[in-house]
């Protein structure tokens, strides 16, 4: 499933081609995605302006002159070509045609993704955003909130990252590269954790973040940018999906195993066991550490 950095990347492919286009049509082939695309969709968004974009987490908001908000989500195989002479594939499920004769088409072969259109003064209420925490790149997202959030959780570090209601829009493979950098055990319970550990996994996270997004993001099955490129961030990786390589961080070093692969609620996760500790709890409170 697209992450984080590989939506941002497709956003900011729309941005460029689409901002402040006008939608001549939109041309629904198909309903029934994940969510059933209003019925209305075509007659509603027609002749409206692209005034901007957003993401929430993992969803790309396109909002609309007349108040209108548009919300994709990629799902697993979802993909946004740009330019796209050709829009009659199989899997080319919703087709926009601006202004200047060009096509925005959204393809999804497995058709967990959806396209939905909102009043964009009922984004907050959305039902997929209610619930979810800050997002990662913003000034709201602090090793405190991250406190509050882990407060009293015996889940383990990796899988509460992944919950969308902690932290928005990180998915697996940026939480195993940024527990690495973090120097902290997956295994570890997320209330176990101090200021100590969490300040530095908060700079981790922005610092994968960041890096990923600069580099369009990681290609792996059906993810390409809406320019057709390829991203390449999972030249990067320090452990994904790297079992049995040496460690980046300790190569050569007596005991350290290389990287390791164990499952964590139905996910790999790649760790190296020598350089990520694991955090007992401690007697120390988190505003003292």
């Amino acid at each position: 499933m697209p992450e984080l950095p590989e939506v941002e990347t497709v956003i900011r492919g729309m941005q460029s081609a689409l901002q402040n286009r006008i939608i001549q049509t939109a041309i629904v082939k198909r309903h029934d995605l994940r969510r059933q695309i209003p019925a209305d969709f075509t007659r509603r968004v027609k002749g409206k302006t692209v005034k901007n974009f957003q993401r929430r987490g993992k969803y790309i908001l396109i909002r609309l002159s007349g108040n209108l908000t548009i919300i994709m989500h990629l799902g697993m195989s979802g993909r946004i070509t740009l330019d796209s002479q050709n829009h009659d594939g199989k899997h080319d499920h919703v087709v926009f045609i601006t202004d200047d004769d060009k096509a925005c088409v959204f393809t999804d072969p497995r058709r967990f993704g959806f396209v939905d259109l909102i009043h964009t003064a009922d984004e907050e209420q959305y039902s997929s955003f209610r619930a979810m925490g800050p997002e990662p790149l913003s000034s709201q997202f602090t090793w405190r909130t991250l406190a509050d959030a882990f407060r009293n959780k015996n889940s383990p570090v990796k899988t509460a990252l992944l919950d969308q209601g902690n932290v928005a829009g990180l998915g697996n493979i940026y939480v195993c590269e940024a527990l690495f950098y973090a120097g902290i055990d997956p295994r570890t319970p997320a209330g176990n954790l101090t200021a100590q550990q969490l300040r530095p996994l908060v700079t981790a996270i922005r610092k994968v973040l960041n890096e990923a997004i600069a580099a369009g993001g990681s290609s792996l099955k059906d993810y390409v940018r809406p320019d057709g490129g390829l991203g390449y961030f999972q030249h990067a990786w320090a452990v994904y999906g790297k079992a049995g390589q040496p460690c980046p961080a300790c190569p050569g070093e007596e005991g350290c195993p290389g990287i390791q692969q164990i499952q964590q609620s139905g996910r790999s996760t790649f760790f190296c066991s020598e350089k990520q500790h694991f955090c007992e709890k401690s007697s120390i409170s988190r505003d003292e550490a």
